[in-house]
């Protein structure tokens, strides 16, 4: 069974940072694809950013030049750094990885959701 485990999140002003980290666990043999998307109330989930094992990019438009994703391939945990939030960026925030399980099988599955929350 692959596992998702996040941390981070919160409650932070506008003009503020956060860090959330997503950690994969269980039983698999590679990650392709590690990815953070978000679902603010009323609204379907999006994209926020997405990269792949060998540190291919994607951002959505709305936060590309504040936010960075990254990973530590070495312990399948992937990273958002979130700069100069501003109040439409609150959202659940839920991770998403991709790889093989050890039988081969593909894997895709979702994070629990943490909660961000931008003040004005």
């Amino acid at each position: 069974q692959v596992q998702l485990v996040e941390s981070g999140g919160g409650l932070v002003q506008a003009g503020g940072s956060l860090r959330l980290s997503c950690a994969v666990s269980g039983l698999f043999s590679s990650v392709y694809t590690m990815g953070w998307y978000r679902q603010a109330p009323g609204k379907q989930r999006a994209l926020v950013a997405t990269m792949s094992s060998t540190g291919t990019t994607n951002y959505a438009d709305s936060v590309k030049g504040r936010f960075t994703i990254s990973r530590d391939n070495a312990k399948n945990t992937a990273y958002l750094q979130m700069n100069n939030l501003k109040p439409e960026d609150t959202a659940v925030y839920i991770c998403n990885a991709a790889g093989y399980k050890l039988n081969t099988a593909h894997f895709g599955e979702w994070g629990q959701g943490l909660q961000v929350t931008v003040s004005s």
